[in-house]
């Protein structure tokens, strides 16, 4: 049996609360936007309030990348834009105690698998709810789910910021035109 949950995609932004929801639609998961720090960051917390994970953005690196923190600020995992993608767009995530993990597919469109290896360990997926700017997240039994729901968003979060940054980079240049 799969866990299923939904997540508001324009809700995913730094300084903004939002609740990941379960297929049934109960608020499980909040996640807290941190606002007013250098860094982008974002906290996981149970319904009760309880610190599960945090998510954060590391600065001063090649390519985006954000890690995965337990309740104790112990990295989980690194989650990172692959350098090469001729194909498809796909993201590395180096998990600290467990296999790595390959994301690949259409990340604007929330469309994409992530697998450990060649087995599928979660799906990203608009196509399950008709519910506009929201995507579902299906998780395969016996995974971390706060970890596989916390590289959704992250790599939400860097996908809508490259997207606004190639936004921005084109607005300047129709302007020097």
């Amino acid at each position: 049996m799969t866990n299923r949950y939904k997540i508001r995609q324009n809700l995913i932004s730094i300084g903004d609360d939002f609740w990941i929801e379960n297929e049934a639609g109960q608020k499980v998961f909040k996640v807290d936007g941190k606002v007013l720090r250098i860094r982008k960051t974002l906290v996981f917390e149970d319904a009760k309030g309880k610190k599960l994970a945090q998510i954060q953005e590391r600065l001063l690196t090649i390519k985006d990348t954000m890690v995965v923190e337990d309740a104790d600020g112990k990295d989980l995992a690194t989650i990172k834009k692959a350098l090469i993608t001729p194909l498809r767009d796909r993201w590395d995530v180096k998990v600290k105690n467990g296999p790595d993990l390959d994301v690949q597919g259409d990340f604007l469109a929330h469309e994409y698998t992530i697998k450990a290896g060649r087995n599928k360990v979660a799906e990203v997926s608009k196509k399950w709810l008709r519910i506009a700017d929201t995507y579902g997240v299906e998780i395969e039994d016996g995974q971390n789910d706060i970890l596989i729901l916390a590289i959704a968003v992250a790599i939400d979060i860097m996908v809508d910021g490259g997207a606004k940054k190639k936004k921005e980079k084109k607005e300047k240049l129709e302007k020097k035109k």
